[in-house]
Formats: structure tokens, sequence, C-alpha cells
């Protein structure tokens, strides 16, 4: 976990397939530990094609049901039926905006939120600007992004800078 938050926690994202990997792995987080999807995440990278959205968009029923047999990734029906169906709405969106990465980032104007939260126990689950996403992303039709899963990944992806004032990161990450 250390080494995740020291090197890719809050770090901006404008790469599409590694914003789809954000949003899939925290809808599979719901319920588990963060560090559970960490252990996990290469095997998910594999078994998701690299989170390419347009790969897991073709999957179907026997790709589900393979998965739901592969041990190294959470073997949860509805969240691996979430991740195709919102690698669809991802594609729409791209369709629609060009972009996954522009899509996302209009939800924070562009360029990140900076907090200046001096305590864990001050940082939000969620906020209007995660409510804002989880609300348009649950409209075009994708699940596993309400507005606690939908703060988790902008917090991740660097859309807001959560460290405290006091984390190295902070300071990194303002500059």
């Amino acid at each position: 976990m250390l080494d995740y938050h020291d090197r890719e926690w809050g770090v901006p994202v404008h790469d599409d397939p590694l914003l789809f990997e954000f949003l899939i792995l925290e809808g599979a987080q719901a319920g588990l530990s963060w560090m559970t999807i960490l252990r996990k995440r290469d095997a998910y990278r594999k078994a998701f094609k690299g989170f390419d959205p347009a790969s897991v968009a073709r999957f179907r029923e026997a790709t589900v049901e393979r998965l739901l047999t592969n041990s190294a990734i959470v073997r949860n029906r509805a969240k691996i039926e979430s991740a195709i169906r919102n690698a669809r709405v991802v594609q729409a969106i791209v369709k629609e905006q060009g972009s996954f990465d522009r899509y996302a980032w209009s939800f924070v104007g562009g360029r990140p939120k900076r907090n200046a939260w001096k305590t864990i126990g001050e940082i939000p689950a969620e906020t209007n600007e995660s409510r804002a996403l989880s609300k348009d992303l649950v409209k075009r039709g994708a699940n596993f992004v309400g507005p606690t899963i939908c703060y988790a990944f902008m917090q991740g992806t660097g859309l807001v800078n959560d460290h405290l004032v006091s984390c190295f990161r902070y300071r990194e990450l303002t500059g």
C-alpha cells in the first residue's frame, strides 16, 4: 500500500485505458479492501485484456462464465458484468466526447482539484463532483459507480489531490 501511495495514488491520469482500469477496479473493490484489489491487479489486467474498453465491451456470456472460474480476480457475477457494461458506456463516451480522459476531467474543470486536508478524518467519502460523475455515468447505463466509488476513482487518478498537506506527495502533486 505504501508503494502504491508513494508512486501512483493521486497522480493525474490522462490515459483512457488506465482511467478505465481505475473505474473497473474501484467498482470491483466495493465491499472489499483496496489491498485485495491491488493484489489481484495483474490478474485483472490479463483477464480484462489490459483494460482496453473495446475488447472488454465484446465480452459475452461465455467469457463471464470463464471469468467466474478465475480465482485470481474477484469472482462476482455482478461486478464482472458491470465491467462489460461500463466498457460499453466508456466507448459511447469516447465516441461522443473524443476521449474518456476529456469526459472524466470535465467534472473538475480540466485540472486537479486541490484539497487541503490536515487529517484523514476530514477527507469526505463523496463530493458534489463525485455525485455529478456518478449521476451522469448511471444515466448513461453504468453501474458500480456510486458517488463513493466515483470519489475513490477521482482520488486514485488525481482528479483530486487528497493527500494530507503534511504528506510529501501533496507538495509534489501540487507544484
